[in-house]
């Protein structure tokens, strides 16, 4: 169970790292509003870390 739980913290912190470094690649455009494009991703990604994460509790864990 531990071995799980420690590949899947390492499949999501890659997933939130590599969602993340579009984040820090945007410039500022100068005129207009900014671009969020980045943070919209990272947020669907987290949210379906927590998603996956929720079907995994519910339905394969054994307790």
């Amino acid at each position: 169970m531990k071995k799980m739980l420690a590949q899947v913290s390492t499949i999501a912190g890659t997933v939130l790292v590599v969602g993340a470094l579009p984040v820090l690649a945007n410039a500022p455009a100068g005129e207009g509003p900014p671009d969020y494009s980045g943070v919209t991703g990272m947020y669907y990604v987290l949210i379906g870390v927590i998603l996956a994460y929720g079907v995994y509790d519910t339905f394969l864990k054994k307790s």
